[in-house]
């Protein structure tokens, strides 16, 4: 192989990556860092559950304050809410199986989201419900609270 090892870090994340590419192309199986490999493949599919998890947030977050603001929505909520909406589209399309675990990601996040709505807007905690109140529908819905 090369001066790499399973156990030593990559000193250049992209020369090894391709290195495995070309490895794989070439079925040069028995060059491939198999450790390495299985542990980047598991991590590049916790990074895509972790974004969805943020945007799910941020996008509640903002929703919550869309909704629970005595003042009109502010221009730059609803910029926030189409963003987080628009990512979380790209992340499903990307990787539809993540569509199944989109209403559980939302619950789980969800008391960070009131907490930090909370915290930017001023309004008690105690307003805004205790529990999640967004389908996985108005979630990804583009016109929901947007009207």
């Amino acid at each position: 192989m090369d001066h790499l090892t399973p156990d030593c870090a990559v000193p250049d994340f992209v020369l090894w990556v391709e290195r495995q590419c070309a490895f794989l192309q070439n079925k040069q199986f028995d060059q491939l860092d198999l450790d390495r490999l299985v542990k980047e493949l598991d991590a590049m599919g916790g990074n895509e559950r972790r974004e969805l998890k943020s945007r799910l947030e941020t996008l509640m977050m903002n929703l919550l304050k869309c909704q629970f603001q005595p003042e009109p929505k502010s221009r730059a909520w609803l910029g926030a809410v189409r963003e987080q909406r628009s990512e979380i589209h790209r992340i499903l399309e990307q990787s539809p199986s993540l569509d199944a675990v989109v209403a559980e990601y939302a619950d789980h996040v969800y008391k960070a989201a009131f907490e930090r709505a909370g915290a930017e807007t001023g309004i008690p905690r105690a307003a805004f419900p205790q529990t999640n109140p967004y389908s996985k529908e108005q979630l990804l819905d583009t016109e929901f609270v947007l009207s």
